[in-house]
């Protein structure tokens, strides 16, 4: 049995693809994927602004 790795931006592409095609409640998709409703909605909709490239993490230093 060969086990897959995935990296963070599949995730979040493939969670954002499953909001986008709203099949699941966001509440039921993010506890699926272990993430909090703030974070899920974030990741939308930073995908609705930039496309995938608004899920790669921005960085935190104070500016």
């Amino acid at each position: 049995m060969v086990w897959r790795e995935t990296g963070i931006m599949d995730e979040r592409l493939r969670f954002v693809g499953e909001c986008l095609a709203s099949e699941e409640t966001m509440t039921a998709l993010c506890a699926a994927y272990g993430i909090s409703r703030k974070t899920g909605y974030k990741w939308l909709e930073r995908y609705r602004a930039l496309g995938p490239a608004g899920l790669i993490d921005l960085p935190r230093a104070p500016l």
